[in-house]
């Protein structure tokens, strides 16, 4: 009897494998839905659709964004939580999603529970920027500067609880100096404060700064990513602005709900890696201020988890809450 019974478990261990191997193998057979968070035109929802275009074509299967915002994207995020794990539901994230469960009192998902990782697809880091016609070379110089002078201490991010208004939040707590954070409604408003001296400097995101330090009207002083940036390679890092520790990076990446069979997140995530790989791809992503990353389930679930408890333990010190 127990020969039996032990044969009938290897039979059914077997038809699971094979079951899931034929799920992986056949998927998708019919149109996905890909929640973006966020209003259409931002970076999300550009780079969602590089990649829904290109899963399309790979696939032969339609791939549709789908635009859910609100509540700094938690509308979404918590739409996608609720849905059927079947593989046809995936979610494209940003930053947000790791910050909003400690800038929230509440929010409708579980960071930990709620979503198995695909893949962390592209990054940018932020840039400390300054106007052209100010006298300062580097971050140093103008933290000496803001150590003397209280007037020269401002420094305009693009909103509270923003990816980059916690870099900024991080800097002032590294340099153990009261900087005066200046949020605005969004990258282009703090730029233009910078750009109009109304701040002693900014920090802003890569995609938004670029254009403008590029045609010289603002001035980087340095990037929070950990090697130098390709798009600004002229430009120093926070650890060889002598800030080390101050490495950061807004993520852009994408998750199915918990429950989703292995087989269909491997088949995903080994996709969006060939996709990435291309060279037409690489250079629509950094055309948006972003570098590749296209990193493996594993690796963006432990990214994630990385994430949480750095960012958490900012915002914790800084008291932010944004509800």
């Amino acid at each position: 009897m127990k020969a039996y019974q032990a044969l009938g478990t290897l039979l059914l261990i077997c038809a699971g494998i094979f079951t899931g191997n034929a799920v992986g193998q056949e998927y998708p057979v019919r149109p996905l839905r890909l929640i973006v968070p966020f209003a259409p035109g931002g970076a999300v929802d550009v780079i969602a659709r590089i990649i829904s275009q290109k899963l399309t074509e790979s696939w032969g299967q339609q791939v549709v964004v789908d635009n859910r915002a609100g509540a700094g994207g938690n509308i979404g995020m918590g739409i996608a939580a609720g849905a059927s794990p079947d593989g046809y539901t995936l979610l494209s994230v940003s930053s947000s999603f790791v910050l909003n469960p400690s800038l929230y009192s509440k929010v409708p998902y579980d960071p930990h529970k709620s979503f198995v990782p695909i893949s962390n697809i592209a990054a940018a880091p932020d840039v400390f920027v300054l106007h052209p016609s100010v006298p300062l070379k580097s971050l140093q110089e103008v933290v000496a500067l803001a150590r003397g002078d209280a007037k020269q201490r401002s420094i305009a991010t693009p909103g509270i609880g923003t990816p980059t208004d916690l870099a900024a939040e991080l800097f002032r707590i590294s340099i153990q100096l009261d900087l005066v954070r200046v949020p605005y409604s969004g990258g282009g408003p703090a730029l233009a404060a910078v750009m109009g001296n109304q701040v002693a400097f900014g920090c802003v995101s890569m995609p938004a700064a670029l254009p403008h330090v590029r045609s010289g009207r603002v001035r980087a002083l340095a990037v929070t990513s950990a090697t130098r940036s390709a798009l600004l390679p002229d430009v120093p890092t926070m650890a060889e602005a002598d800030f080390a520790g101050q490495e950061s990076e807004g993520l852009q990446g994408m998750l199915a709900p918990a429950g989703t069979p292995k087989a269909i997140v491997t088949r995903i995530s080994s996709q969006i890696l060939r996709i990435m790989a291309a060279a037409e791809v690489k250079e629509r992503i950094a055309g948006h201020g972003y570098r590749i990353v296209a990193s493996t389930p594993e690796q963006f679930s432990a990214q994630i988890r990385n994430e949480i408890v750095k960012w958490d333990k900012v915002i914790k010190s800084a008291g932010i809450k944004v509800d």
